[in-house]
Order: C-alpha cells, then sequence, then structure tokens
C-alpha cells in the first residue's frame, strides 16, 4: 500500500513539506481510537531471539530510527508502534535554531536517495527533555548532540557539555555528532586532538555519574583508513562505548539522477552510501578486533542491506532514507529476516 499509494502521493510535495505532512498525518490517526493498536499489530514484530544487550542496554531488537527523523522527540509513542528496538532523536543544540535555508531537502529518486542541508534545525534540548518527559512509551532512546553554529569551534565542547547535562535523565545513550557536513567547520572536530579532547571531556563527566550512560561517536563515511585508524584509538583512549558508522557522505560519485540536483550541496544518504558504510563498519570492526560496539546506519533499504551491515560487525542498525523509499514495514521486515538468519 505504501510503495503503490502513499509514497507516490508524498513524493509529490517537497521533501521537508511530505516530512511535516506524514508526521502530522500520523499524529492525526494515532488520535482515533484503536489506531495505535492496528499499527502495532500491522508493524511490530517481537521475539525474544531479536532480544540482545549492547553497551549495557538491552534492545528488545536491533532495528533503530536514525537521528534526524524525530530531531525534537514529538513522536516517540507513534513510532514505538512502527517496530523498532530504539528510536534516536536530535541531531539537538543548547540553543533553539532554524537551520539553512530552504528548500533544503531533496529527493534522488533514480539513485534512491536523499540530499540534504537541514543545518541542525531544532527546538533546543529544553523542548526535547520536555516532550520525552511527556512519552508514555519505554523504547530506549538515543540523544544525538551537536553545536549551535555559531558557536566556534574552540568552544564546541561546551555545547556538547549542555546538551549532555540536560538530557542525561530521559535518554539511554548519547551519540556525539561531529560528521554532519552541514553545519560550518564541523567536520574539523574530527580531527584526532580536537575529537579526543571532546570525548574525553564527556566522558569525564559521564564518570562523575552514579550510573554512567552510553556514549558513542557518529563519524562519516568520507574518513580515509588513517582516520578510521585514529577514530578507534581514540575510542579505545577514552573508553567511550562505540561508533556510529555512517553519517551522510559529500561524495558524488556514481549518481544516476539529473545532474544539476546531484550537485546540490548537503549531505547524501541511502542507497549510494551502503557500500562505503558497509566497508567502514567492517574496517573498524576487523582493525579494533571487535573491541567496540558499532551501529551500522547508511543505505539500508532491505533485510538484506541490514544483514550485510551485521555481517560486517554492527550490533545494532539504523534506518531513515530507507524507511522513506520504502515505507513502515521495512523495521520488521529485517526483524523477521535477522530472525529467520540466526543472527
Amino acid at each position: 500500500m505504501y510503495k503503490y499509494i502513499l509514497q507516490p502521493l508524498l513524493f509529490k510535495f517537497d521533501a521537508e513539506k511530505a516530512h511535516y505532512i506524514t508526521f502530522n498525518l500520523i499524529k492525526f490517526l494515532f488520535k482515533i481510537p484503536f489506531v495505535p493498536q492496528i499499527f502495532k499489530a500491522t508493524y511490530h514484530f517481537e521475539n525474544p531471539l531479536l532480544e540482545r544487550e549492547v553497551f549495557g542496554l538491552k534492545f528488545k531488537n536491533p532495528v533503530g530510527l536514525a537521528a534526524g527523523f524525530d530531531k525534537n522527540a514529538i513522536m516517540i509513542d507513534e513510532f514505538s508502534n512502527l517496530g523498532f528496538g530504539f528510536i534516536e532523536i536530535g541531531t539537538l543544540t543548547p540553543k533553539a535554531q532554524a537551520g539553512n535555508d530552504k528548500p533544503r531537502l531533496f529527493r534522488l529518486k533514480e539513485d534512491q536517495a536523499l540530499i540534504n542541508r537541514m543545518g541542525f534545525n531544532n527546538e533546543g534540548v529544553k523542548e526535547a527533555v520536555e516532550n520525552l518527559r511527556k512519552r508514555k512509551s519505554d523504547i530506549l532512546i538515543g540523544g544525538n548532540i551537536g553545536k549551535n553554529k555559531l558557536t566556534p569551534n574552540e568552544n564546541a565542547v561546551d555545547d556538547y557539555l549542555i546538551c549532555f547535562h540536560e538530557l542525561f535523565e530521559v535518554v539511554d545513550y548519547f551519540v556525539v555528532n561531529v560528521s554532519s557536513p552541514n553545519t560550518p567547520n564541523l567536520r574539523e572536530l574530527q580531527e584526532k586532538e580536537p575529537l579526543k579532547k571532546l570525548l574525553q571531556t564527556l566522558q569525564n563527566e559521564n564518570e562523575k555519574k552514579v550510573k554512567q550512560k552510553p556514549i558513542l561517536l557518529k563519524i562519516a563515511p568520507d574518513l580515509t583508513d588513517s582516520q578510521l585508524d585514529d577514530i578507534i584509538e581514540i575510542v579505545q583512549e577514552t573508553k567511550i562505548a562505540g561508533v556510529i558508522a555512517t553519517n551522510t557522505t559529500i561524495s558524488r560519485e556514481g549518481l544516476l539522477s539529473d545532474e544539476i540536483l546531484a550537485r546540490e550541496m548537503g549531505g547524501l544518504s541511502g542507497k549510494p552510501v551502503t557500500k562505503r558504510s558497509t566497508e567502514v563498519i567492517k574496517y573498524l570492526s576487523e582493525k579494533s578486533n571487535k573491541s567496540f560496539p558499532i551501529i551500522g546506519v547508511g543505505g539500508i533499504h532491505s533485510p538484506k542491506d541490514a544483514i550485510e551491515k551485521l555481517n560486517a560487525g554492527a550490533s545494532l542498525v539504523q534506518i531513515y532514507t530507507g524507511f522513506i523509499y520504502e515505507g513502515p514495514l521495512l523495521a520488521s521486515e529485517i526483524n523477521r529476516a535477522v530472525l529467520d538468519v540466526g543472527l
């Protein structure tokens, strides 16, 4: 139904507008008696064999909704009925910000991809905290944190610390986002010394807590092997919980879509990232001797894509662009396939 009716209808609208239409539609539907139960019966698939413990947390299944979809945590209860084992909110910044000028989200249909240059648009970390306090679902939540656009890199750690402390009581794990291409100079924080300083500072604050929360690092698919070696070293030295691989790419290699559209600035996600994301996962897993967990994300449009990432060394996976192109059955389809192959 989704691919033949809803998707063609939504794709008639601007990509960002379609996103908000979908949110409003789901919000409306879930206010109708018995609709949440129908959604759960249709899209939720549970089995004890899908449960897994990763960085000290027990996940009901290995499929999560990636950051960027529900930035401000306004749809947690609704999305918890679509078969996800966890939901990652954000990227959140200390202060609310509008993000980059529109249009800033583009569909590359021939490539089953998206280009976004959203620019960390969000309502600010305090708003997300209030939304999370109101939720009824007990689904695991990740808090993806970043810095405000106007905060210079030399003060970036302050922004990350603000978000860390504000979110600490309402999320289950943290993700440090230094890999988005849409905030000026942000990716410079992926360099070895500033990254080590940032992560160590957050980890030091974490260690002051009675009960620590896992901290993960989200990295770009555009890193070289040498840079990935640095990532492994930094993760091991700072003793953070793991890595999310990968964010969007700035590469435009091999795209089939209209050349002008493909040249839009921003991060590319979807099928063109599938192979590289899996390569990064495999490299990190093998080079580190599986010394830390990896959440695999990037171009998962089918159960096969997810299983390839799990086989490459990922402990969990996340979907975003595949969810838009393939529809709400994708999470349960992946979970059924994972169960079938015994992963």
